[in-house]
Order: structure tokens, then C-alpha cells, then sequence
């Protein structure tokens, strides 16, 4: 049984292949088409897993969409009626609903076949409970309760489930308007904030400032009981859109969610690019703690009514790090489980293992414990690569190191002596976080090295941190915290000992947003860290994404070029090492 996971014609549009229950790949349509967020028919990310899984469109039995027009159809009713939603709106909704329901035709045009060729099945999932499935049915739990929580998909904001084998329940639902995740992205755009997904910056940013709006926060953002909560929508514009979402083959566009109301309390919205001040370090401090209030009013509901230590959380707000991160101090939840691509991205892999379990009773044989599921390119391509732009490396030395232990032993010496690396090995990752596969790597011992990366090879915000890479053996002898976190989902405070070891992957609230890395999910990184420890005595590296302004590098030509227009001073690609330690800046600072 071979199953297509989608998530078309909305943000972070994805696919994946499930063949018996086992995921053969997943991929972002943004890595392949270079525009951050994308929104569409991911027909790169389609093409892709089909080659993977060595079939084509008409060997498919089932399609699963994680979006379903005919769910809440009385609440969107009621919603017309009472709050007047343009006709522009509710035409481009009507307009993006028919596309959803003409999947078959438009897979059949797009890829030259016959309709009548395209046999399989089309099943529409609803968004959250696709969201629900995308972690529990993956995660290594028989029983867990599930949340999800985001913007709003099929006019639901949140889901509060419980998971026993392959069967999900789900016992309350939170609706549109009402949204935790649109309350963050009010605040987002209000900071200056507006590209798609920008929800991170205000993560970092908050460590800089003081929670002194928390009180008027609460009369936003308002609890209620049994793990309720509601907006006061005279603070928020989102309900009353009048403009077609911008989610057609192109980045997605919000419009300003919140209302003239907020400058009451707030000021003026800062203007993007504009000098950040305290003020907005206080409302971003405080709208993070108001939201871990309501995701832990959440939860603990969700544990009284589920009566599991286990938890599964999915929804774009399962990337909210920082909450993810307090949740052993914070609820009675003893293990916890978010697949790596828990946005929408991650809405085709839980339409997938909605339909296999839920709907087809299949049994469940198939863990999620590491994040490579995208593309993966042989040496011979990558030396075709490196020799289409050798003319442009001028003054670099390429060589070929077959061996694992050299490589990792030479790429290690030059992280410890400074050098900036551009890391591109395997199958590349399933998510938003670089894991080792995708990634920039330096050495965290040295102060200097977070600006120098902001400023000169990333080119974004002064305020952003980056991730600690850890072995998962020595987690605890660096973080107040133990337990794994292979898909750099969660903050923890650091050692007060060890702050000053690694000060370029220290926040300057003393926390990292790390990564634990096992020698069994992936054998190279571990040994590039460990023969890194061998050198310095330090367990971690500084990792951050591979790529520049873009979504993270896919292919062998996406990273030579990031290397070429960066400063990064050495690029691995598979066995090669391209190195300019001459001509380029060494980092000793």
C-alpha cells in the first residue's frame, strides 16, 4: 500500500511517500523552489518523493490531503453570517477550497498522465487531526495525550486528543478567531516581524527584556476553564479581513492581525528595520510569558483527561522552543514527543499516518527518530558540481578524503583553530532546524563567533542565538537537562559552571536551544563532535542552518554558491573538503 502525504495550497506545502506503513521520504516544496514558506501544489516535493520510492503518480493507491473544505461547515456558516467577512475573502476561500477538492486532475495535468491513469483513492484530512497524527502515530508511544496548536486550519486553532495504538480521539477542539497562534503573530508583526513565520524572532528577542505587560497581556490573551481560553478580539484585524490570502504558488502574505487598539497600551508598531529598543524587548519578554501561560493551562488539562505521563504536541506553536523546553517544570508530563517538521510542513506526513492508522486500520510499525528524509546526492555529483564552478574556486584547495575519521579529524582541527564550515553530508533534513546535514558549524568556545556569523555570514538580527550541538551522552554534563532533544525543539538553561566554556551558543538568559546527537541516528556528526571534544575538551558545536536569507540549501549547487557569496572559510560536500585558508579571514577573536 502506497500512500502521498500532502499538504498543497498552504503554507509550508510539503510532501511525503508512506509505502506499508514505513515513510520512504519528506520533503518541503520551499528547498526546491528557494522561496521560504511556500504555498501551493508541491509539485518538486511530489516529484521527489515519487523518485525516492521508485514509482510514478499512477502506482499510488491513496492521496491524503491534511485539509478538508467540509469540516466546521455550520461554524463557517455562522461565521458569515456575524462577522461580514469580505465577498473577495470568501470568494478566494471558495476559490482555494475547489483546488483542494480538484487534487486528481491538477496531479494529472501537472505530471502529463491520463486522469483515468491516477487511480488512487483521494481522502481529505482535517488540518488539526492531521496535525494530531503527524506526531503520535510516529512517536515512540502506544498511549499519549496529543496537542495541537497553530493559526487556525479548516477553522480550527487547537486539538486536545488522546492516542492509544492506531486510534486517535479527540475530546475538544479549539475554533477560529480564537488562536494562541495568531495571538503570537499579532505581537510578531506589531515588533517590526512581518515575513511569514518570522514567530522566532520574538523567541529570541524576548530573552532581552522584562515582563512588564504580562497584566495587560491577560486581558488579550484570556483563560478559561478545563484548558479553554478566548481573545479579546477588539485588540486583533484578523477576523475582519478584507484581502484574499496570498497563499496561491507564491510566499506567503499576512495582512497586520492586530487592531489600532493595541497602540493604547503598546505605542506605535515598531517599523521593520528599525533600531529595536527596550520596549520591544519587554512586549516580546512578556507576550512569550502570557503564551506559556495558556500552553500550560493547555496541557495540564490535557494530562488531568488523558491520564498519561506521555505527551505528543504538533501545530506550528509545537516550534515554540522556549515553552517546549519548561514543560517538565511546568506539567506532570514525564516524556514528550514532536516530530521534527511539526508546522504545516508536517500536515502531509500526518494526512499519510491519519489515513493508514485511523482510517485503513493499519497497524503501527514505524518510529520517527531522526529528521533525513530529503534528498541525498552521491560524490559523482558532487565533484560534476564543484567542477562546473572550479573557475570560481580559484585559489581554493579541493581534495577528495574517503575516509571518515580523516575527514572528521581535519574538519574538527579546522572548527577548533576558527574556521567557519559549511557542512553538507546525507539525505538532507524534514523540518525547519539544520541537524547535521544542512549546516554551518563553528567553534562555540570563542565569544566573538555569534556576531561574526550574524554580521558576515548570515546576515540577519544581532539578537539571534545560535544552537549548541551536543553529544547526547554529555547533555547533562552541559544543561540542567537531560532528556534528548535530536530535533533542537527545546530550551534548556545551561550549567552556571559551563556558561563561560561555550559563550557563542549561550543566550544571554543562559539558556541554548540545543540538539542532542547519537552516534546510532547519525554516525558521521557524532564523530565530527567527538573528535571536536578529542581537541578541545568540548563536547559541542555551534551549528546553525546552511544557507543565507533562503530556505536551507538542498543540492551540492546551492551550497557551493552559499560558500562563494558567504565568508565561511572551508565547504565539506560528502567526501570533498573545499578550503581557502589563505585568502580568507581566520576567526581567532
Amino acid at each position: 500500500m502506497i500512500i502521498l502525504g500532502l499538504n498543497a495550497y498552504h503554507p509550508d506545502s510539503s510532501a511525503c511517500i508512506i509505502k506499508d506503513g514505513q515513510l520512504i521520504a519528506a520533503a518541503e516544496e520551499e528547498r526546491f523552489c528557494r522561496i521560504k514558506h511556500w504555498a501551493g501544489l508541491p509539485k518538486e516535493s511530489i516529484r521527489y518523493c515519487l523518485t525516492e520510492a521508485g514509482i510514478g503518480l499512477e502506482d499510488l493507491d491513496y492521496i491524503a490531503l491534511n485539509r478538508n473544505p467540509y469540516a466546521n461547515f455550520h461554524k463557517k456558516v455562522n461565521f458569515v453570517i456575524f462577522k461580514h467577512p469580505s465577498l473577495a475573502l470568501i470568494k478566494d476561500r471558495l476559490k482555494n477550497s475547489l483546488k483542494v477538492r480538484g487534487i486528481k486532475d491538477t496531479l494529472a495535468r501537472e505530471f502529463s498522465i491520463p486522469t483515468k491513469d491516477l487511480e488512487a483513492k483521494v481522502y481529505n484530512i482535517e488540518h488539526h487531526r492531521a496535525h494530531l497524527a503527524s506526531s503520535f502515530f510516529v512517536s515512540p508511544f502506544n498511549k499519549a495525550a496529543i496537542v495541537s496548536l497553530d493559526g487556525f486550519g479548516d477553522f480550527t486553532s487547537g486539538m486536545v486528543a488522546s492516542g492509544v495504538e492506531n486510534r486517535i480521539k479527540v475530546i475538544y477542539e479549539i475554533n477560529y478567531p480564537h488562536s494562541l497562534g495568531l495571538f503570537y503573530t499579532a505581537f510578531t508583526q506589531f515588533l517590526g516581524f512581518k515575513d511569514f513565520g518570522d514567530e522566532y524572532k520574538v523567541m529570541g528577542l524576548s530573552a532581552f527584556g522584562r515582563p512588564k505587560y504580562t497584566e495587560a497581556l491577560r486581558d488579550i490573551l484570556i483563560l478559561k476553564p478545563q484548558g479553554r481560553f478566548k481573545l479579546n478580539l477588539d485588540y486583533f484585524s484578523f477576523y475582519k479581513r478584507k484581502e484574499p490570502f496570498a497563499w496561491d504558488n507564491a510566499k506567503p502574505i499576512l495582512q497586520d492581525n492586530y487592531a489600532l487598539k493595541f497602540i493604547e497600551i503598546f505605542g506605535e508598531p515598531r517599523t521593520p528595520g528599525s533600531k529595536i529598543d527596550h520596549i520591544h524587548c519587554d512586549i516580546a519578554r512578556s507576550v512569550q510569558e502570557i503564551y506559556e501561560e495558556a500552553f500550560f493551562h493547555i496541557l495540564n488539562y490535557a494530562f488531568k483527561i488523558s491520564n498519561t505521563p506521555n505527551l505528543c504536541l504538533a501545530g506550528g506553536c509545537a516550534l515554540n522552543s522556549l515553552a517546549n523546553g519548561k514543560i517538565f517544570n511546568h506539567t506532570p508530563f514525564k516524556e514528550i514527543y514532536i516530530q521534527p517538521a511539526s508546522s504545516d510542513a508536517g500536515g502531509s506526513l500526518g494526512a499519510g499516518y491519519y489515513l493508514y492508522h485511523q482510517l485503513l486500520g493499519g497497524k503501527r510499525s514505524f518510529r520517527m527518530t531522526h529528521a533525513y528524509w530529503g534528498p541525498q546526492f552521491s560524490d559523482t555529483e558532487i565533484k560534476k558540481e564543484i567542477d562546473n564552478v572550479r573557475q570560481s574556486l580559484n585559489g581554493c584547495a579541493i581534495e577528495e578524503v574517503k575516509d571518515a575519521e580523516e575527514l572528521c579529524s581535519r574538519v574538527a582541527k579546522f572548527i577548533a583553530e576558527g574556521r567557519v564550515v559549511g557542512w553538507f553530508q546525507g539525505r538532507m533534513e524534514w523540518g525547519p532546524r539544520a541537524l547535521g546535514n544542512r549546516s554551518i558549524l563553528a567553534d562555540p568556545r570563542r565569544p566573538k563567533m555569534k556576531d561574526i556569523l550574524n554580521a558576515r555570514i548570515k546576515k540577519r538580527e544581532w539578537f539571534r542565538p545560535f544552537a549548541p550541538s551536543v553529544l547526547v551522552e554529555k547533555t547533562q554534563d552541559y544543561f540542567q537537562e537531560s532528556y534528548p532533544e535530536p530535533f533542537m525543539l527545546k530550551v534548556y538553561p545551561a550549567r552556571d559552571d559551563k556558561k563561560s566554556l561555550v559563550p557563542a551558543v549561550i543566550n544571554v538568559d543562559g539558556t541554548g536551544r540545543l540538539q542532542t546527537v547519537s552516534k546510532e541516528e547519525n554516525p558521521l556528526f557524532w564523530q565530527l563532535i567527538n573528535k571536536f571534544e578529542g581537541l578541545t575538551g568540548i563536547p559541542i558545536l555551534l551549528n546553525t542552518s546552511f544557507n543565507e536569507n533562503e530556505p536551507i540549501i538542498c543540492n551540492p549547487r546551492e551550497a557551493l554558491d552559499c560558500f562563494l557569496r558567504t565568508k565561511m572559510d572551508v565547504l565539506v560536500l560528502g567526501n570533498y573538503i573545499v578550503s581557502n585558508l589563505a585568502a580568507r579571514e581566520v576567526y581567532n577573536e
